[in-house]
């Protein structure tokens, strides 16, 4: 994996988020498969029964019911006592999960058709906008990077006037790994998530899911956390050459040479021919249909992301289309 010192790195909240992007966001909201199932795009209601002002339904009363809940005007039509029932408001959790590792800080790539950033800006405005999404709409957000040596979480954040904490979170640079440290491993880091959330509504996880360890426990791990109240989104986000082998090679990469890498620190020494491509690609293929079958296997989503792919066209297109936002 190359290491590329781009430009494009994220250094503003306008870098993050373009303004005309913000503005066709104002109009979007986060959905729920589990909070919200057989409801319409942007309600705030749940199934519970609770003490707001909407009413929702009567039921007769039974002993130990609120007296201030009884419905007189039932009573003097029907000589029963019947309670109202009424909608409680949601508080819809909106929690963010970025992979900070070494990895992530790579792959960015350009050529004439393509210009891609790192897989760790890219994540970084992914999760600009979904936190934009939830912060306007009065979503609960919690956000958290994983991968160095311990975990940054920012407390729950609700509203616009919370987007400057949000901004400067993601425009942080990366903690270094010192004393030949390894990165966090993704097994631990989901359970810490798991552990450490609280409510219910929908959990991103934004990584390419390229960890020496694998990635079976962790996903374990995020399941749990989806039979707890929370839809579960994995998007592995991953560079064009990482996809094609064949873009690197046309940028000078072929031969024989020594690889390097970034998480482990291990190298190998490589020819680079048809052949390796092939088993590659056969590998990363089993890897990504891997991680989409166990999510599908556990109620889960998966979603492949190429940052060769414009991030307003990921949320605008590809998340609508996957009910992610609506």
């Amino acid at each position: 994996m190359r290491i590329i010192q781009t430009s494009d790195t994220p250094r503003t909240m306008e870098d993050l988020l373009p303004p005309a992007l913000a503005a066709r966001l104002d109009r979007l909201d986060v959905l729920s498969r589990k909070v919200f199932a057989g409801k319409l795009p942007g309600e705030r209601r749940s199934k519970r029964r609770g003490q707001s002002v909407e009413f929702d339904d009567y039921r007769e009363y039974t002993p130990g019911d609120d007296l201030r809940h009884i419905d007189w005007n039932v009573f003097a039509r029907l000589d029963r006592f019947f309670v109202k029932l009424f909608r409680e408001d949601e508080d819809l959790v909106v929690h963010l999960v970025l992979d900070d590792s070494p990895s992530m800080h790579g792959g960015a790539f350009r050529n004439a058709e393509i210009d891609a950033p790192s897989k760790a800006a890219y994540a970084r405005r992914l999760a600009m906008a979904l936190g934009y999404i939830g912060l306007v709409n009065q979503n609960r957000v919690v956000i958290e990077r994983f991968g160095r040596g311990r975990t940054r979480r920012l407390t729950p954040m609700r509203g616009r006037g919370q987007l400057d904490r949000l901004t400067a979170f993601l425009l942080e640079d990366p903690e270094p790994l010192e004393g030949g440290a390894r990165p966090e491993p993704f097994a631990d880091a989901m359970r810490r998530v798991v552990r450490t959330k609280s409510g219910t509504g929908v959990l991103v996880v934004l990584s390419d899911f390229l960890f020496p360890e694998g990635v079976d426990a962790g996903l374990r791990y995020l399941s749990a956390a989806g039979i707890e109240g929370f839809d579960v989104s994995c998007m592995q986000i991953l560079a064009p050459g990482e996809l094609d082998p064949e873009l690197e090679i046309d940028t000078g990469i072929r031969g024989d040479i020594r690889l390097t890498d970034i998480e482990t620190g291990r190298a190998s020494e490589v020819t680079i021919s048809p052949a390796l491509i092939e088993q590659y690609r056969a590998r990363l293929r089993r890897h990504i249909d891997g991680i989409a079958e166990t999510c599908k296997a556990r109620g889960m989503r998966h979603m492949l992301l190429d940052t060769g792919v414009p991030v307003d066209r990921v949320i605008l297109d590809s998340l609508r289309r996957r009910r992610i936002v609506g």
